[in-house]
């Protein structure tokens, strides 16, 4: 089997290769081995590991976009927010409507919004700076989205980090940069 991560982004796909298939090169990783990750502003080529990045205290954590709101992710970030209240202005928007549907049946919605989430509808939203949660001047963001550019969720001196819906949804709790194993 080759997992086939596709570069800047957290999409990961299986392939199966024919039982007599040969490889160049064979990779092979302990996921327990490895550390949460957060993209510091301002390039998803900052990275630290989640333990290690500065204490800030966050205004906002957003789970969106394609990059970091599909099923799976919703699921993930509900397992973290079910039973807990959010302590920053939080905001999911699922990747589709598809996934937005999904999410209502098997009840995730109620969980983001029992956790004080708000849930909005499937589009970019702030991931271009559009639509509702776009960042004021001096905003601090811990997001799912795929770019952390000055600007790019909104005001040009607003910073963003990026992050896996665990890390978002943890942080959300916590209100700073948060390893979801460190949550109580």
């Amino acid at each position: 089997m080759i997992i086939l991560l596709v570069e800047g982004t957290t999409n990961i796909s299986l392939v199966h290769g024919d039982n007599d298939a040969e490889y160049e090169k064979v990779y092979e990783y302990e996921g327990s081995e490895m550390e949460p990750l957060v993209a510091k502003p301002f390039s998803p080529e900052n990275i630290s590991i989640v333990r290690e990045a500065p204490s800030v205290e966050l205004d906002k954590s957003y789970i969106g976009s394609c990059t970091g709101a599909k099923y799976e992710d919703l699921v993930a970030a509900a397992k973290i927010l079910k039973g807990r209240k959010v302590k920053i202005r939080t905001e999911i928007l699922p990747a589709s409507i598809s996934i937005y549907k999904r999410a209502m049946e098997n009840g995730l919605l109620t969980i983001f919004l029992d956790a004080g989430v708000t849930v909005g509808p499937p589009t970019c939203g702030a991931c271009c700076g559009a639509h509702m949660g776009v960042l004021a001047k001096d905003e601090i963001c811990i997001s799912t989205t795929n770019r952390n550019f000055p600007g790019r969720m909104g005001h040009v001196d607003s910073q963003t980090y990026l992050s896996s819906p665990l890390v978002a949804a943890a942080s959300a709790v916590t209100g700073k940069i948060t390893d979801p194993r460190d949550l109580k």
